[in-house]
């Protein structure tokens, strides 16, 4: 990715008379929890298959073999990166759908009970329909975590009843990264006899993960986290897990879903996952590094700034800072003006008034929720970028604070 400097005014001179001090051309992305740019090589992957390639994968003819082999070739790539059977994926149009096609699966099967046990920081795509079933009459619990954001694995052992049908805990929360172990929930689970589901939305391409080593059932992921396109994304299916469809039409993904395949959009997937598994093997990708060096500089220059989860696990990504003295709106503005691209919470939560639910669920008195910021890289970064924003966000900091009056929120110019 290559950002252009203008040569012209300085940026205090531009910042004086009221200009953006960096054009469109050169903004700095640190919002890659949000969505990622796509890899080259996953557009060129695609782009046959958006005009010369276009038959559908169910017909007949040779034609239409040519898609339908794109398709078995993009579910080797994405079973290679989970490290499962291709008979175990199910390609869908995101996250969100997949997180929904569990649960109301898990509920069709179990006449013993109705209860289903997740967390407080869940991504709204399980958080929104847990909330949907509770006002049907369901039972969902709810699990809180700690100031540090670990979830409490003996309580959620504890919450697990007869009655439940259904455990869904994220694999790494998509606001502070921290990592849950699922791996060892998913066990719990087994023993218990009940279903587990983790959203891995934010954990796939980022660490190592081996999916028949474990008891996990199912596993949501999408493409557009991890360098592929939007509205594509799978379903990971144990193959001794029964399942139900939630879209029912033709026979495609061996019945599983319905829906005439986005043939491109899986083909772009499925390089996407390719080029994850291969920076994961390779371990040369300096993501980890560039997030440790971003905090160490942030907190090293501003006062009574906190790292979110920093005493958790996390994915090597994600930065969840909270400053004292600032409202996030105000920063996210300025920070804009100055060309650096990040959040206060969710992308899926922008333009809401509410403070973050995570960070709210991370400290009781709400306060952190509404001074934090979420930095997070990818292997498209530079250090120059890296740099830079270290550079930028402590004086946006102090600017904020310095503007700021008792009682009131600091201005963003």
């Amino acid at each position: 990715m290559v950002f252009f400097q203008r040569p012209c005014r300085s940026e205090h001179e531009q910042e004086q008379e009221g200009e953006n001090p960096m054009a469109a051309d050169e903004s700095i992305y640190l919002d890659n929890n949000a969505t990622t740019p796509l890899d080259p090589a996953v557009i060129e992957d695609m782009l046959p298959f958006l005009t010369k390639y276009y038959g559908n994968p169910s017909s007949g003819y040779a034609f239409a073999a040519k898609s339908r082999k794109a398709v078995g070739v993009a579910r080797e790539r994405l079973a290679a990166l989970l490290g499962c059977d291709t008979s175990e994926i199910v390609f869908t149009s995101g996250g969100t759908e997949s997180n929904n096609a569990v649960i109301h699966s898990a509920l069709q099967f179990e006449p013993r009970g109705k209860r289903v046990v997740t967390t407080a920081v869940e991504h709204s795509a399980v958080l929104r329909p847990c909330q949907d079933l509770q006002k049907r009459g369901c039972l969902v619990t709810f699990l809180g975590v700690d100031r540090e954001g670990n979830v409490d694995v003996a309580e959620l052992e504890a919450a697990i009843g007869p009655e439940t049908v259904l455990v869904s805990v994220m694999w790494a929360n998509n606001e502070t990264g921290v990592l849950f172990p699922v791996e060892k929930i998913a066990e719990i689970c087994r023993q218990k006899d009940v279903l587990f589901h983790t959203d891995a939305v934010q954990a796939i391409g980022k660490i190592p993960i081996r999916l028949r080593d474990t008891a996990i059932n199912f596993l949501s992921l999408s493409a557009h986290k991890f360098h592929g396109p939007k509205g594509v994304g799978a379903l990971y299916i144990n193959r001794r897990t029964r399942f139900r469809a939630l879209i029912a039409g033709g026979s495609q993904e061996n019945g599983s879903r319905g829906g005439t395949e986005n043939v491109a959009s899986i083909v772009g997937l499925g390089k996407a996952a390719e080029l994850a598994a291969k920076y994961l093997e390779e371990g040369k990708c300096s993501i980890r590094s560039f997030r440790n060096r971003f905090e160490k500089s942030v907190l090293e220059s501003v006062n009574g700034a906190s790292v979110n989860g920093a005493g958790a696990p996390r994915i090597p990504n994600t930065s969840s800072f909270s400053f004292e003295g600032i409202e996030s709106s105000a920063a996210l503005l300025l920070l804009d003006r100055h060309g650096i691209c990040c959040s206060a919470a969710s992308a899926c939560r922008t333009g809401s008034h509410d403070a973050s639910h995570v960070l709210r669920a991370m400290n009781g008195n709400g306060d952190s929720a509404r001074r934090s910021l979420r930095f997070s890289f990818s292997r498209f970064n530079t250090e120059a970028e890296i740099d830079r924003a270290s550079e930028v966000v402590p004086r946006v900091i102090g600017k904020l604070r310095q503007s700021a009056k008792p009682g009131t929120v600091a201005a963003a110019t």
